[in-house]
């Protein structure tokens, strides 16, 4: 086998050996089919809608008080959700990995529950614990402070929808990372604050901003899950999804579809971002190249 290796290396371009795979072209021609279809035609379809408006209309519809204040709502309150998910996420990949419980595969699945369970179903669910009356949104109750009907309730949503990405984005990087790295680290001097500074996050970040960027645009878009809880009050609950479902009911097809460009346009913006850095991070210290 290794001389047939060598020789057909030798050979040059001339010599290919026959893979099992599908060639190149007609891999290529299905990924771009598939990319036009899924992908691209919905979104030139949305830009096209969206320029019926004209320049002066898009404007006018894209900085629409209402507008801004629920794309102020939905992007600010994803962020939040995402920056808390990139914190618990990682706290509970590092348990689920490194230690060992009664009842550690039942919490693994659990943590899955939020890809299966229908999001009209945990909004529901979610406005019931955390309603003035309900479990927990009634401990909150008689001090005057309100979870359900908020940017609070919105932020709650969008945590229990985005921890998975977090989680199983993080998960399979930290069980890479070897248990002889961090005794290296201590055998060297290192407290265990500075092995996870400059040992364990450094390997974990690329995975970290992935899930970030996972949380966040999973959160942006949310609809379900957020609606209940929401409230829905202009300028003060209501996301940006619900306006342009609110669009589409006054049959305003193209201001819905100019929020929806705007929304994608900021979206895009800051993933292009997050991907800098991931890449920058990957770089800098040298993990996943």
């Amino acid at each position: 086998m290794s001389t047939a290796v060598s020789t057909a290396r030798r050979a040059g371009p001339r010599f290919r050996q026959q893979s099992v795979i599908p060639g190149f072209g007609l891999t290529l021609g299905f990924t771009l089919t598939y990319f036009c279809l899924i992908i691209l035609i919905p979104l030139i379809a949305l830009a096209v809608r969206s320029a019926g408006l004209g320049p002066e209309g898009f404007w006018k519809a894209a900085t629409d008080p209402r507008v801004l204040g629920s794309l102020r709502v939905s992007f600010v309150t994803a962020l939040f959700a995402a920056a808390i998910n990139v914190v618990f996420g990682t706290l509970i990949a590092w348990v689920l990995v490194r230690y060992r419980f009664p009842g550690r595969r039942i919490f693994d699945a659990i943590i899955d529950l939020p890809f299966a369970l229908p999001t009209a179903v945990a909004g529901i669910s979610l406005t019931a614990i955390y309603a003035p009356n309900g479990v927990i949104g009634g401990l909150f109750a008689p001090l005057g402070w309100r979870i359900a009907y908020t940017p609070i309730g919105i932020t709650i949503a969008m945590i229990f929808i985005g921890l998975p990405f977090v989680v199983r984005t993080i998960q399979p990087i930290l069980e890479e990372v070897s248990h002889e790295v961090e005794e290296a680290s201590a055998t060297l001097g290192a407290n265990r604050f500075q092995t996870i500074a400059h040992v364990i996050l450094p390997s974990l970040m690329p995975a970290i901003l992935t899930g970030f960027a996972l949380a966040f645009a999973r959160a942006v878009g949310e609809y379900g899950s957020v609606i209940f809880i929401a409230g829905n009050i202009p300028f003060v609950s209501e996301i940006a999804p619900l306006l342009i479902v609110i669009r589409l009911e006054e049959t305003n097809y193209a201001g819905a579809a100019a929020i929806a460009s705007v929304m994608l346009i900021i979206s895009f913006v800051l993933l292009f971002a997050i991907n800098l850095i991931q890449a920058w991070s990957r770089r800098r210290y040298g993990y996943g190249s």
